[in-house]
């Protein structure tokens, strides 16, 4: 009889599901796509049972054509929001219009960047494991604000927090068990040690140690343990599975990229981790924003990076997570915002090309000579904090900043703005790779996944400003691949994640950086860095009565 595990990716802006065979193979895909809210500006804000609605519609559709007791397994993965619920398990509204539908505080949604600020002013020992600094996006500010601004609409009738991903597990399976993936990455929980009371007491959220922080987490597991009993018959019923289908423990999206791409057989590809430990590879997931994730045996603390994090991706090591809060979502601002944007549009209709291939496409022609291409922008240099700066220098006051603007509103224009960007965004990869290595971290190969690793000009600037080779995966969908991942190692078919990785995940292409382009990159770089301290200098100016 055939085998096959079910994925669930929850996303941004949409829900995918897969289902996949025991070799890693994406049979059949489904993607809806669920709703945002911005009320107000850095307020995003999506529905628990909306996300929930467009999982069942997508795992059916995947399941149609197949008998659903060969489904051994399923892997959910979700973006890190954080989902409010009442004792009855209702939602409860996180926004200052009273809408219980709108319970979900989105990731990206920075509405309690004060409150982080403050938390980062207390220099609690747990803020070593978030590289010194808290951010907005993970969940003790944001926990905050809502105690602070919703104390009688939102704090005080909640009984449940949910990360997004373990808020699916627990509609799967009824179990509160929470996966060391999210409370340890977003919530500063310890795998050895447990909640530490003096964080919660010294932030002001000391109301969330009672019953043994039973609104945040009693029960911990690693990500891809069976959670309790499998699916419920009504969670079946609602994804069109088999009762007591075996689920996974979850993953945060980016994590379970980096499931789906960091543990594959690289031998005869001539690469630099060949016959090397895991710990020599970095996975970056590049999509609306992106991750970068290497692991190590022993803890390593990285200034301004998240971690180290014990067994928040692979068993027994310890992670350490860089990123940049907008990538994907800055090329798409950029793009969309450029006075030829239209006419870029209008090009790619007729040609039945996306716009970033037309994009592509024209800078070669623009240059001339594909390798020569990247040096375009001698004259363009981007900071790319659009978003703030996650990592390495955990600054949300950071702001994006264009040198080299000229009165053109040309497509020339729009094609080496979003060069630039693209530039910017790589030598950002380069920045944290750097902060890593100096921490002790030894990358050698890039692993990359999601959205922007399609984009072949995306993916060579990043090998050519890193100077390291990258790897793609012969499966493109490599998020679901990692969801599939756990699935697996919840049926009890692979005994191990790394077993699950090493069955399930293959090289697909390998994208080598041009060596002619390291001098123009170390220039570029060097400029890179000098745009933020400008920038810095530009503020202490403004706030100087002296000057």
């Amino acid at each position: 009889m055939s085998r096959y595990y079910v994925a669930v990716d929850v996303g941004t802006a949409s829900v995918r599901a897969a289902l996949v065979t025991p070799d890693g193979q994406v049979k059949h895909t489904a993607e809806e796509p669920i709703v945002i809210w911005e009320p107000r500006a850095e307020h995003y804000e999506q529905s628990s049972a909306d996300i929930w609605s467009k999982c069942c519609q997508t795992v059916k559709r995947v399941t149609q054509d197949i008998d659903v007791t060969c489904v051994r397994g399923l892997g959910f993965d979700a973006t890190c929001s954080l989902v409010v619920l009442d004792r009855h398990f209702q939602p409860v509204a996180v926004n200052h219009s009273g809408v219980p539908e709108r319970n979900v505080v989105m990731w990206m949604d920075h509405r309690a960047a004060e409150q982080a600020a403050r938390i980062t002013d207390t220099k609690h020992r747990v803020l070593q494991g978030v590289g010194g600094v808290m951010s907005p996006e993970m969940q003790p500010p944001k926990l905050l604000w809502l105690k602070e601004n919703l104390q009688e609409t939102c704090w005080k009738e909640a009984a449940h927090f949910f990360d997004l991903p373990d808020f699916l597990s627990w509609k799967a399976t009824g179990s509160l068990c929470r996966s060391l993936c999210t409370l340890v990455c977003k919530w500063t929980y310890s795998p050895s040690e447990g909640w530490d009371d003096t964080f919660w007491s010294a932030i002001g959220l000391e109301d969330l140690m009672e019953n043994s922080y039973c609104k945040i987490g009693e029960q911990t597991c690693c990500p891809g343990t069976a959670v309790g009993r499998g699916l419920t018959a009504e969670a079946a019923a609602d994804l069109g599975l088999r009762p007591g289908t075996a689920v996974a423990a979850s993953l945060i999206d980016a994590h379970a990229g980096g499931l789906g791409v960091i543990g594959a057989d690289v031998r005869g590809h001539q690469l630099p981790c060949e016959e090397q430990p895991v710990t020599s590879r970095m996975a970056v997931i590049c999509g609306t924003s992106s991750c970068h994730m290497a692991v190590s045996t022993q803890p390593l603390f990285v200034p301004g990076v998240w971690g180290p994090y014990l067994s928040a991706m692979l068993p027994d090591l310890w992670l350490n997570e860089g990123g940049q809060s907008a990538t994907g979502r800055l090329v798409d601002h950029v793009v969309n915002g450029h006075a030829a944007s239209r006419q870029l549009k209008e090009q790619a209709e007729k040609s039945g090309k996306h716009i970033y291939s037309c994009l592509n496409l024209h800078l070669e022609h623009m240059s001339g000579d594909a390798a020569q291409l990247e040096q375009l922008t001698a004259g363009l240099h981007i900071w790319p904090d659009f978003h703030g700066n996650r990592s390495p220098l955990a600054d949300q006051t950071s702001r994006g900043s264009v040198v080299g603007l000229t009165l053109s509103q040309s497509l020339d224009d729009l094609a080496l703005l979003y060069l630039a960007t693209l530039q910017a965004i790589a030598l950002g990869t380069r920045h944290i790779i750097e902060a890593m290595r100096e921490a002790g971290h030894d990358i050698t190969t890039l692993f990359l996944c999601g959205g922007l690793s399609k984009n072949v000009l995306f993916v060579q600037t990043h090998a050519n400003t890193t100077g390291l080779p990258v790897v793609l995966s012969a499966e493109p969908e490599a998020v679901l691949l990692g969801a599939a991942v756990i699935g697996a190692c919840a049926s009890s078919d692979c005994g191990s994640i790394q077993e699950a990785m090493m069955k399930m995940s293959r090289i697909g292409h390998v994208v080598r950086p041009n060596p002619a382009l390291e001098s123009f990159y170390r220039r570029k770089y060097a400029v890179f860095l000098r745009l933020y301290d400008h920038q810095k200098e530009c503020v202490a100016l403004m706030e100087d009565d002296g000057v």
